[in-house]
């Protein structure tokens, strides 16, 4: 299957122990992030868990082509209409912000990885609508994943259920299976077109995969926001929002192996 490597129960369940550490991560961004804590103070805090934990951060120091260095930290802490790649640092979260948190781990050799996004204080209606509904479309993969179905119809309905509420998804950042490495096959799309077709795939048991619906509430385009080669905005500059899963799929559904 293109590549795609099916998962025993014993590499679920080593999964699984890496995508707990990042549920316990993710559980304390939660926790900590609130208007006038820094992005760096948060990485911070989150380096020092995974380290406790025995595990490794996925994402420090993984390379880009297009960027100036490796990533230099273990969380991306992206805010506003940062969609992706948001590099921890000075920046101090304010009211109203929003920031989304992208946490991987790699424990005895296998990875977890997760997303959530966090409202800063009070938010606008229109900011909550958006997390509600990325938070909803991530759900929705969830309850339509089933072994024999094929990839292309759970995109298909993550992708009119974000349109139906009149918001975007994004097109140029998709899922992707996990095991051993943080990024295997398949591509794992949020949305469908008939040129991707022969990338479409049957849902198997023992498929792991990192399920990651982006949402934005203007146009679905995004581009390079820095000359660091790392941060990705939106065009137009409106919000984005991110949540994400590691999940396994079974005989009977799908397990969901970040949710603590």
């Amino acid at each position: 299957m293109r590549g795609i490597i099916l998962k025993s129960e014993r590499e679920i369940e080593l999964i699984r122990a890496a995508g707990s550490v990042v549920y316990r991560v993710l559980a304390r961004m939660r926790e900590l992030a609130r208007p006038g804590v820094t992005t760096g103070e948060l990485n911070a805090v989150a380096e020092g868990m995974i380290a406790k934990a025995g595990g490794i951060a996925l994402f420090k120091g993984v390379r880009n082509p297009q960027a100036k260095f490796p990533f230099p930290a273990a969380l991306c802490t992206s805010v506003n209409e940062q969609l992706v790649h948001g590099i921890p640092g000075d920046r101090r979260l304010m009211e109203g912000d929003i920031l989304s948190v992208d946490c991987g781990v790699r424990l005895a050799g296998y990875c977890g990885d997760s997303a959530t996004t966090i409202p800063i204080g009070r938010v606008s209606a229109g900011t909550q609508h958006l997390l509600d509904v990325t938070r909803r479309a991530l759900a929705v993969a969830i309850e339509e994943i089933r072994p024999g179905r094929m990839w292309s119809e759970v995109a298909r309905k993550i992708q009119a259920f974000v349109e139906g509420e009149k918001l975007a998804v994004v097109r140029d950042f998709v899922g992707h299976g996990i095991g051993r490495e943080m990024h295997e096959e398949p591509k794992v799309p949020n949305y469908w077109s008939e040129k991707q077709q022969p990338l479409d795939f049957e849902l198997t048991p023992g498929m792991a995969l990192a399920v990651e619906p982006m949402v934005n509430i203007g146009t679905h385009r995004v581009e390079y926001g820095d000359d660091t080669g790392w941060v990705v905005v939106t065009q137009d500059r409106k919000y984005a929002a991110h949540f994400e899963h590691t999940m396994v799929v079974t005989a009977m559904g799908v397990d969901v192996l970040t949710k603590g």
